[in-house]
Parts: structure tokens; sequence; C-alpha cells
């Protein structure tokens, strides 16, 4: 069964700003290809959510979290009935702590 792809606010946010610090660092062809390919490299989770790894961060929440790595980027996601629910999309290059501020 296909299942549905949803982005919180949350990860909307973390796009843009992924997209806007690397418009400036490099520009705005490299920014629009890296924020493209996260989000296409996601759409594995359409027909295969169960593919990424569970998030040891946040195994203290309500929900199970999973990951797949994309880049430098952890797209952190749960699964829940028939969508697949982007909660953030983090900087590996971060401090892993902050990781749990940003999953509400």
């Amino acid at each position: 069964m296909e299942m549905k792809i949803i982005y919180t606010e949350e990860a909307e946010r973390r796009l843009k700003d992924i997209f806007n610090y690397n418009n400036l660092k490099a520009n705005r062809r490299i920014a629009f290809k890296i924020v493209t390919e996260i989000i296409s490299e996601t759409e594995i989770l359409e027909t295969k959510p169960n593919i990424g790894v569970r998030e040891p961060l946040l195994e203290n929440r309500n929900f199970q979290y999973f990951y797949l790595v994309i880049k430098n980027y952890k797209v952190i996601y749960r699964i829940s009935e028939d969508f697949v629910i982007i909660s953030t999309v983090f900087d590996t290059r971060q401090n892993p702590g902050k990781l749990s501020k940003r999953v509400k």
C-alpha cells in the first residue's frame, strides 16, 4: 500500500533554512539541488516506510521515530496509519542534543 508523505511545519521550516544557508554559502542552484534531493530521496518512504533506522535520541517519545540519512542531513519521520510524517530535517554536523528540542 502506498502511503502519503506529510511534512510538518518544522520540517518545512528546516528545508527553507537549508535552502537559505546554501544559497548564501554557495549559490541558488546548489541550494535548490540539495533541497530537491532531500525531498526526492524521501519519496521511497511512500512504498517502503520501514526502510529507516530507529532514532535512538528520540526513543523516550510517545511515537517511534526513524531516520534516513541524505547527504549531511537526517530526515526524521514517524509512521501513522496511511501517512509518513516528516518531523524535521536535521543537519548531522550540529550538536545532536538539538534534535530532541526540534521534535515535539
